[in-house]
């Protein structure tokens, strides 16, 4: 038998507090370790994984591609992968009306500006990262370019930096703008280059302090542990010199010599490398300080430094990692994780790391990376196996809604909440990519009670721009013959997830809102005035729009 007293029918619609704590028991018979789920159509699962969910429209848009899923997919994975071609000024015009004046700025005139400049504020300072945060938030919601903001939160949380540090703020639209976004779909090693020699990664990782006098392996341990290698590839503290006395690295080899595997050695040698690397403070410009270089040649994985000398050092370390197949392996096991599973098939890890490393010299090697993932079997068969971070899950349930958002400091107070506030990370990981991360009692209880906020949030938000943060208007979009509770919850389910509930899901929202009327009966109006929007509210906590 039932126990009415875990789901969510039985709570008084008034009480949004109660909704959540509810909604929070009810998760708690969602799916478990192992357990089966029905696969939505591919083109459900693209728009959910190669975007921040569908938004009004975007099934059909979607559908209208081909004549049956395999085409359809393969259309709008092109689509997306080229999203210069995408007609984007809807949100264009949105993004202009919101008058930022640093999204425009080159690097140069941002250092001056919002760094150098003398008697700079604070919030002058912060400025560029401010905004960047507010223009990355709206391109998430109303971008037809979804892919792209999927791809530049992903290089972001793997490039990690602190983007509310003094020195980072001031240049943050440099290096979401021309570091990140310009490379997202380029070539990788240019992409490491352009992260390791912006203000951003030199400061927050310390490399400007980097002397042969005193060096800091901060930079370079990143570099292996995070940027490129990763742990899976690191195999510990061991010696490289041999019985004899000569070098030898103990890492086993591949056929040309090159060990597959990195040591402390090859980091401390990595940091000697990249001595001298510099921002110069008057321009903002990388520079190189001969002065405090280590003139020595140093051996990193088994290779000696070409010239033993020069800014050549560090970007001999960035060609041998990047050109790495323990590089390839680690990068598409990451992009595999973000696009697929939290566990991904090995099979399509080393079919995207075949296309990376055969690809590592071409200009377009991450998109046919991208690319390979996308329309591998492995993407289309896959569903449930991760869940929403705080980012998916607000954007998506805005998205879905046909939200009229506007941005507040009311929202950003009760997003940051959610645990994945922008930018904001502090260690050099980048927020958690497994579902066990986000999925426990505190942060859902969390994201239930913003999802509270956020259907009835306009009405406490508080007096001017804050009081007409959002406007999420359920009673409007709901078809005037759709009256009975068990019709009501089918239409949002179709409206909001694009397909059926399971059966218990499906169960428990029309028993909440009958309210113990027949479920199959028109209700009366008042009745679905009252709950209707607390309904709704009720399918975004629902387990079936966590998943992704």
């Amino acid at each position: 038998m039932t126990d009415n007293s875990q789901l969510p029918g039985t709570v008084e619609p008034r009480s949004a507090q109660r909704v959540a704590e509810r909604a929070l028991q009810w998760s708690r018979v969602g799916r478990a370790v192992g357990e089966e789920v029905d696969l939505p159509a591919p083109e459900i699962i693209a728009l959910n994984r190669m975007g921040f969910g569908p938004r009004p429209g975007d099934l059909e848009a979607l559908s209208a591609l081909g004549s049956d899923s395999t085409a359809r997919l393969q259309a709008y994975v092109d689509q997306q992968l080229n999203p210069e071609s995408i007609d984007d000024s809807t949100c264009d015009a949105l993004l202009a009306a919101q008058a930022f004046v640093t999204l425009g700025k080159s690097r140069q005139q941002l250092w001056q500006e919002h760094v150098v400049k003398e008697g700079v504020t604070w919030e002058e300072r912060m400025q560029p990262v401010a905004e960047t945060l507010r223009a990355t938030f709206l391109r998430a919601i109303y971008s037809k370019r979804q892919l792209v903001e999927v791809l530049a939160d992903f290089w972001h949380n793997h490039f990690n930096v602190y983007g509310w540090d003094s020195w980072s703020a001031g240049t943050w639209v440099h290096y979401d703008r021309d570091v990140v976004r310009g490379n997202l779909l380029g070539n990788f090693r240019q992409m490491l280059g352009a992260v390791a020699q912006s203000a951003a990664m030199l400061y927050y990782l310390d490399n400007v302090s980097n002397t042969s006098a005193g060096p800091n392996e901060n930079y370079a341990r990143e570099l292996f542990e995070l940027h490129t290698l990763g742990a899976e590839n690191y195999l510990g503290v061991a010696s490289i010199v041999g019985p004899d006395g000569q070098y030898l690295h103990p890492a086993p080899k591949d056929a040309n010599g090159h060990p597959l595997l990195y040591i402390d050695e090859d980091i401390y040698a990595a940091t000697q490398c990249f001595t001298g690397w510099r921002i110069n403070t008057e321009s903002g410009d990388f520079q190189f300080v001969d002065s405090v270089h280590a003139k020595y040649s140093k051996i990193v994985l088994a290779q000696a430094t070409p010239s033993g000398a020069g800014v050549q050092d560090g970007e001999f370390v960035l060609d041998l990692l990047a050109a790495h197949p323990g590089t390839a392996r680690y990068l598409c096991r990451k992009l595999c994780r973000r696009l697929i599973a939290d566990d991904p098939p090995e099979a399509i890890v080393e079919a995207a790391a075949a296309v990376f490393y055969s690809q590592r010299e071409a200009p377009d090697q991450l998109k046919q990376v991208v690319r390979t993932i996308l329309l591998s079997p492995e993407f289309r068969a896959t569903w449930g196996e991760k869940i929403k971070r705080p980012l998916e899950y607000t954007c998506s349930l805005l998205r879905a809604s046909g939200a009229n958002f506007a941005w507040s400091d009311s929202f950003r107070y009760r997003y940051d909440a959610l645990g994945q506030a922008f930018y904001s990370w502090r260690p050099p990981d980048g927020y958690p990519d497994r579902k066990e991360e986000w999925s426990s009692t505190m942060p859902m209880l969390q994201r239930w009670r913003f999802c509270n906020w956020l259907m009835d949030g306009w009405r406490v938000g508080g007096e001017g721009a804050d009081k007409d943060t959002l406007r999420i208007d359920c009673r409007s979009q709901l078809p005037a013959h759709i009256t009975s509770a068990a019709a009501i919850v089918d239409f949002w389910a179709q409206r909001l997830l694009g397909r059926s509930l399971p059966a218990a899901e499906r169960g428990a929202l029309i028993e909440f809102m009958a309210g113990g009327r027949n479920p199959e009966n028109s209700l009366p109006a008042s009745q679905i005035d009252e709950r209707l929007r607390f309904l709704v509210g009720l399918f975004f906590m629902a387990p079936s729009f966590q998943w992704r």
